[in-house]
């Protein structure tokens, strides 16, 4: 079974005192009322910007996710701002109260568990309406899982797709990922770990032979990077099991086709004279790396009209 490489393992030990912080620099300035964005760390309790201190010290109500996740963060830095549980589930309720808030002149700071908000999360709907009301918004920018994959993958950094979670069913899963075969961009996926050799099989099917990076427990003291085709990590996790930690997939744009429309359609006419169209597809497929799918959906079309001349 082929084997992918397993790179980047950083053991280094955390710090005593994740409260511990720079006392110099330049001063905080005032907070205005108004939404303020703030990212928190995705694993490492250094990671914690100072802005983000002075915020989250500063504002009168920290809206975020699961207050037990945030606690866990606000107890570090002895942060005593009260916590508001505001979800996808309870949004449309809370939504209108944080309103009222600012509108009374109040600071509110929206932080989800990990990383920087309304990435992946319906966060940006708070955001839309305090643009309505004319009220204050702003970023306190810092980790993201995101971007942190990307970074640590090696693979092209100029062009990129953030696609976040897959389908669960593999049916709609293939047809997301079939739909995005063709951006010419590396994509970054979120996954999770029980159905990520899955995923890394259907990316194979769907997306063709292309390089990847597994990427997880970032900035954390096991984080690891893994990386190599789809079809080998997708054999590697298959046979491995399950991995912990959150997953960022990072997966290479598409490699450039040598082949033009017209190669392609001549290939797959000789092929159907030997064989069956899904037999025909997958020679095509193998041979230009094309997407198995699309392979397939031109082999059906051009075998359709050879019937009916």
């Amino acid at each position: 079974m082929p084997q992918s490489k397993n790179t980047n393992i950083s053991e280094a030990p955390e710090p005593n005192d994740p409260k511990a912080h720079s006392k110099g620099g330049p001063k905080a300035k005032p907070l205005q009322s108004g939404l303020y964005l703030v990212a928190t760390p995705i694993g490492n309790a250094r990671d914690m910007t100072l802005r983000a201190l002075d915020i989250l010290h500063g504002a009168d109500i920290i809206a975020c996710e699961d207050t037990r996740i945030t606690g866990k963060l606000t107890s570090l830095y002895d942060i005593s701002t009260p916590l508001l549980s505001y979800h996808e589930h309870n949004a449309e309720k809370v939504r209108p109260k944080l309103i009222k808030q600012m509108k009374n002149g109040e600071i509110v700071a929206l932080v989800s568990d990990a990383g920087t908000p309304l990435i992946s999360d319906p966060g940006y709907k708070l955001v839309q309406d305090c643009r309505d009301q004319g009220l204050m918004v702003t970023s306190a920018p810092g980790a993201s899982s995101v971007l942190t994959g990307l970074q640590l993958s090696g693979l092209p950094t100029d062009r990129f797709m953030f696609v976040g979670f897959l389908p669960v069913k593999k049916g709609a899963r293939c047809r997301a990922l079939n739909e995005v075969a063709g951006v010419d961009a590396t994509l970054v996926f979120l996954e999770s770990a029980k159905r990520l050799a899955a995923s890394l099989a259907d990316m194979a099917l769907e997306l063709g032979p292309r390089e990847a990076a597994v990427t997880r427990e970032l900035t954390k003291l096991y984080e690891e990077v893994r990386t190599g085709s789809l079809e080998e990590l997708a054999a590697h996790y298959e046979e491995a099991g399950a991995p912990k930690g959150e997953i960022v997939i990072v997966v290479s744009s598409p490699t450039e086709e040598e082949s033009t429309e017209e190669d392609i359609d001549t290939m797959i006419i000789e092929a159907l004279s030997m064989g069956s169209v899904k037999d025909a597809a997958s020679m095509v497929a193998v041979a230009t790396g094309i997407p198995k799918r699309v392979a397939y959906q031109r082999t059906l079309e051009l075998a359709k009209s050879r019937e009916d001349d």
